[in-house]
């Protein structure tokens, strides 16, 4: 694999290799101006593709159009004298949240819903521009626990909901995102809206409390399935001994339905309802009782065939020729050291 370390690019003195995907590599750099950052230089073998290039610079263009707090700023990006295409973002403090979840976790409401109320504020000003972000998930967020600051990351496989069939880079029948935080319209292909990303808060927030997934498939391929024909299994049965109140059971759940129209309004009203369920308090709901085991005469039943839809083979986590991740690719090398 190539390595610019100890070049200067585009005025960015490369420290560090600290990432690389399938398109790009990440460096540790520093530059004049901006300090330490975070740099992407797309591979000296694809700046002559014209996709790859494009996809590279729509990463660029949403980061820039989505100005908030909790979005990581995209610095500046373009071609290097050299003719390398680089694209530069501040360098964010903390871990990322998937980390920390598994470290900590289960996380306490009370901090779940902070966490969502940044994340959901940063979702919304990009649903104010008219992006969908479609990867939402824990290791796409930087999470500094010290300050309680929530930073989202990866706008790599954003969508621009007034962009044109022919704007398009994602080929139609195709979805992109990850098959565990994926709502469950996205799986048609077709391009999802605003309450796929709140589909998606939602599944990050059911994850922080309760160290599970809403649905307990082993593969893609049966998770695709329970997607798409089982209700998710309710927060208050998703781990043994550990329960919540109802009413933010209720939150989560009606932000996890499977029709778009069910959930919120919009994910700032998600999180407006979480943070009021868990400030609200009261008695959590009791356990349910442990399943009785049948009797030892009784006939084990016979198991039925699934008739589940198409699923995608193993590796289709991700349908979309953004598999490095988007804004950074694969940032986990990145935010572990």
């Amino acid at each position: 694999m190539e390595s610019l370390v100890g070049s200067t690019l585009a005025g960015y003195t490369l420290r560090a290799k600290v990432g690389e995907g399938g398109t790009s590599t990440v460096y540790r750099a520093e530059h004049p101006t901006h300090g330490t950052v975070a740099i992407k230089v797309l591979r000296e073998k694809l700046r002559h593709d014209r996709t790859a290039v494009q996809r590279f610079l729509r990463e660029a263009q949403f980061g820039q159009r989505v100005v908030h707090p909790n979005i990581v700023r995209t610095l500046d990006f373009g071609e290097a004298d050299n003719g390398r295409y680089y694209l530069s973002i501040d360098w964010a403090a903390g871990e990322l949240l998937e980390k920390y979840a598994e470290r900590k976790g289960p996380l306490p409401p009370a901090e779940v819903a902070e966490i969502l109320r940044q994340l959901s504020a940063a979702v919304k000003a990009a649903h104010d521009v008219g992006i969908v972000h479609r990867d939402l998930k824990p290791e796409n967020v930087m999470y500094d626990p010290e300050q309680r600051h929530v930073m989202l990351l990866d706008f790599g496989i954003a969508a621009d909901t007034e962009a044109s069939p022919d704007q398009r880079l994602t080929r139609a029948g195709f979805f992109v995102g990850t098959l565990m935080y994926v709502a469950p319209e996205a799986l048609s292909g077709e391009l999802v809206g605003p309450a796929a990303d709140q589909y998606s808060l939602a599944t990050i927030a059911y994850f922080l409390l309760s160290g599970a997934l809403p649905y307990a498939g082993k593969t893609p391929r049966e998770l695709f399935s329970q997607l798409l024909t089982q209700p998710p299994t309710p927060l208050n049965r998703a781990r043994p001994g550990l329960t919540f109140t109802a009413v933010v059971e209720s939150v989560i759940m009606k932000a996890l339905a499977k029709a778009p129209a069910d959930r919120y309004a919009g994910v700032g009203e998600f999180a407006e309802a979480l943070v009021d369920a868990v400030a609200r308090g009261g008695d959590p709901v009791p356990a349910p009782p442990p399943e009785v085991a049948a009797p030892a005469s009784a006939p084990a039943a016979r198991p039925q065939p699934a008739r589940a839809p198409s699923a995608p083979p193993a590796d289709a986590a991700r349908k979309d020729d953004d598999e490095s991740g988007g804004l950074f690719g694969k940032m986990k090398s990145l935010f572990r050291r």
